[in-house]
């Protein structure tokens, strides 16, 4: 009885991550590493995608004391507005110095573009059929 239970555990133990790598998705998660999150400052050449929009994001200082954000922070907050539009990644990120305006300490804008990669059946050629 011991036999068949630890032999029932083995084959649960080996067979549930080959059900989780099937379930995954085939196209691989572009990050930018310096930042942590799927956004970059320039264009993705090397993969087709297809553009879900433009997405733009304030990201404002606490206090006339604190730090003006940074890259990091002001691309995490792109990439919260991009992963709404059920994007793959933001790219072509831009932003400016963060400047005090009437109700804030000082507010950098940021804006991108929200894409989506394409798969494999969305980027074959369509031949047409006689």
């Amino acid at each position: 009885m011991k036999f068949a239970i630890s032999a029932v555990m083995c084959v649960l133990t080996t067979s549930v991550p080959l059900l989780a790598q099937t379930s995954q998705s085939t196209a691989p998660i572009v990050m930018n590493d310096d930042v942590g999150v799927p956004v970059f400052p320039h264009d993705i050449t090397d993969r087709p995608y297809r553009v879900l929009g433009e997405v733009k994001a304030g990201v404002r200082k606490a206090t006339m004391f604190s730090k003006s954000p940074s890259q990091a922070k002001i691309y995490r907050e792109l990439w919260e507005r991009g992963r709404k539009l059920g994007a793959d990644a933001v790219i072509k990120a831009s932003y400016g110095d963060a400047h005090v305006t009437a109700v804030s300490w000082g507010k950098a804008n940021a804006t991108g573009t929200a894409i989506k990669f394409l798969t494999p059946s969305e980027t074959a050629p369509v031949t047409a059929k006689p």
